[in-house]
């Protein structure tokens, strides 16, 4: 089968038998699409492929392309799907994708900012212009209601409640949940979609994407993050801009929030993954160990 209609059909099963969200089926297409050209190089047909194959390509993925220990995990995930497909397609008799073992993911401290640095960067925005104030308003919800990027970019206008201060989210999974915001997001995205909104679009009102480029088209995850980028840059921080969310999360528990209204609000399925924003920060730990105990010594930490 050409590649092209083989990726093609892979594509139409991810969504509408696998029930995986648009964002995971580009991801497993993207990968498939990479091992196909490493069959190709190594003139390896769909059918010869075993398990010998499938752990040289990933060894080369962790070696060469340098790719983490939980995008291994996600590139093993995508080669089961495949070729569970390509057994239901009669490419092949068995999946030898089974019997690879997940990575051992490798868990690391998301990195964080003070609220002091969140507020140097947020300021470094210049409202005065529709672009500015876009972005703005863009990152301070995202800021105030922990959004991943993928679901700011798909926030719609209508998705927004400025009463009750709740927006309407979809998640992992096209999972719905309604996340909070705070009155100066409020008040930043009355003033985005009064002032900025309409002179972006330039009456073509052609999408109800919440946030939009020039010309009315909605406002891509790439493009959010080259803006978040050049922001970045002029506050003088390396972070991503998925450290907001991180930022958000740490703040609500250090200000002592519960681990499950945390989770619920960053729309986490696993407690666990909520309670890796639960470590502590070593300047803290200092302050509570001289308050508590002041006769002893501290420690360097």
């Amino acid at each position: 089968m050409d590649k092209s209609i083989l990726l093609k059909k892979f594509s139409s099963r991810l969504v509408a038998i696998e029930r995986r969200s648009i964002l995971t089926r580009d991801c497993y297409c993207q990968e498939i699409k990479r091992f196909l050209s490493y069959l190709e190089a190594e003139r390896t047909e769909i059918g010869s492929v075993d398990s010998t194959v499938l752990t040289m390509y990933l060894s080369i993925r962790s070696s060469e392309d340098k790719i983490s220990s939980r995008s291994a995990a996600k590139a093993v995930s995508c080669l089961r799907s495949f070729f569970r497909f390509a057994m239901d397609e009669g490419l092949i008799n068995n999946n030898p994708a089974d019997i690879l073992e997940n990575p051992r993911i490798q868990m690391r401290l998301p990195e964080v900012m003070d609220n002091e640095t969140v507020k140097l960067l947020l300021d470094k925005i210049n409202t005065d212009s529709p672009v500015g104030l876009r972005d703005r308003s863009l990152f301070e919800l995202v800021y105030s209601a922990g959004l991943r990027i993928s679901e700011a970019a798909a926030l719609n206008i209508r998705d927004v409640d400025f009463e009750s201060g709740a927006a309407k989210v979809r998640g992992k999974g096209n999972k719905e949940r309604l996340t909070l915001f705070g009155t100066e997001a409020s008040d930043l995205l009355k003033h985005y979609l009064q002032e900025a909104r309409p002179k972006l679009s330039k009456g073509r009102e052609k999408t109800q994407a919440l946030f939009i480029g020039r010309g009315g088209k909605r406002l891509s995850r790439k493009g959010i993050w080259k803006n978040y980028a050049k922001w970045a840059k002029l506050a003088g921080t390396s972070s991503h801009v998925h450290t907001l969310r991180h930022s958000f999360a740490t703040e609500l528990l250090a200000g002592g929030a519960d681990l499950r209204s945390v989770q619920e609000l960053l729309g986490h399925a696993d407690l666990s993954t909520t309670q890796i924003y639960t470590h502590v920060d070593s300047g803290l730990l200092r302050e509570s160990h001289k308050r508590f105990l002041p006769r002893l010594k501290t420690a360097q930490i």
